[in-house]
């Protein structure tokens, strides 16, 4: 939602990196060789990129592609939408050109009939705000139009934290719950939002790759680690209110540990690629 603390514009510059490094790069390399096999010389590819924020997504694929491309960046924030598409290279891999134009709306309305004309459809950190309905009329969407889909950076509900502490299942626990909460309606998916892609996809013939994508944050990236504790015991907190008891002291044995850098975390992911049925 626009205005939400994940869609902030410092926060989703400070994890840009962490998201470059943590995405499956052999997906993108099967997404790339049927982007290859589809393409029609001197037609750029179109890919559209929905719950674009500031655009990192095209930032670190667009690169990675060759060919010309023609990027649609999808956000209800025009803030954001003016930051991704400001930020997009110019040139693919091969030095073919990268165009991109913005695109306000809400991505959960999308239907097949707009996405005529698109091959691919990416989404990064996208699946867990979305409800059960939602991601299946991703699906949906994505199939009626016959163009792949790669989905990266969805919360799979495993976070590891080093050195441990007992409190650790507790707050985790908590925040998953929170991820899966109900608002305005809605029932977010959270930690189930991977599985339900792959459900929604493979019912509807497309070939559906899955890989692990986590985050390793370590000393190198410790302000990164230090606001995603905050902001993983703020959640937690909401939704279990006796957490507040523990939850300064227990944030600050983490950040000091972390300015220390002696905390490790790995927060898990997973990225879901599905192509058209019959692609290789």
């Amino acid at each position: 939602m626009p205005g939400s603390p994940v869609c902030a514009p410092d926060w989703l510059a400070l994890r840009e990196p962490a998201d470059a490094a943590a995405r499956a790069t052999e997906l993108v390399e099967q997404a790339r060789a049927h982007l290859a096999a589809a393409a029609r010389p001197g037609v750029p590819t179109v890919i559209r990129d929905l719950g674009c924020g500031s655009g990192s997504m095209g930032r670190w694929l667009a690169g990675q592609l060759r060919g010309p491309q023609h990027w649609i960046l999808c956000d209800r924030d025009p803030v954001l939408l003016a930051r991704a598409g400001a930020g997009m290279p110019s040139v693919a891999a091969d030095g073919a050109p990268v165009t991109a134009r913005t695109w306000e709306g809400d991505l959960t309305g999308l239907r097949g009939a707009e996405l005529a004309g698109t091959s691919l459809v990416t989404a990064s950190a996208v699946l867990d705000l979305l409800t059960d309905e939602e991601v299946d009329g991703l699906a949906d969407a994505c199939v009626d139009a016959g163009c792949a889909a790669l989905l990266t950076l969805t919360v799979i509900g495993q976070v590891e934290i080093d050195p441990p502490e007992p409190l650790d299942a507790e707050f985790a626990a908590a925040f998953d719950a929170h991820q899966r909460r109900s608002t305005g309606g809605r029932r977010l998916l959270g930690p189930d939002a991977g599985p339900a892609a792959v459900e929604a996809f493979t019912r509807r013939g497309a070939a559906v790759r899955t890989r692990p994508s986590p985050w390793r944050l370590g000393a190198d990236q410790a302000e990164l680690a230090q606001e995603w504790l905050r902001g993983w015991i703020g959640a937690a907190c909401v939704q279990r209110p006796d957490l507040e008891q523990h939850a300064a002291a227990y944030l600050g044995r983490r950040l000091d540990a972390c300015s220390a850098g002696e905390l490790r975390v790995v927060v898990g992911h997973v990225d879901v690629l599905a192509l058209p049925a019959g692609a290789s």
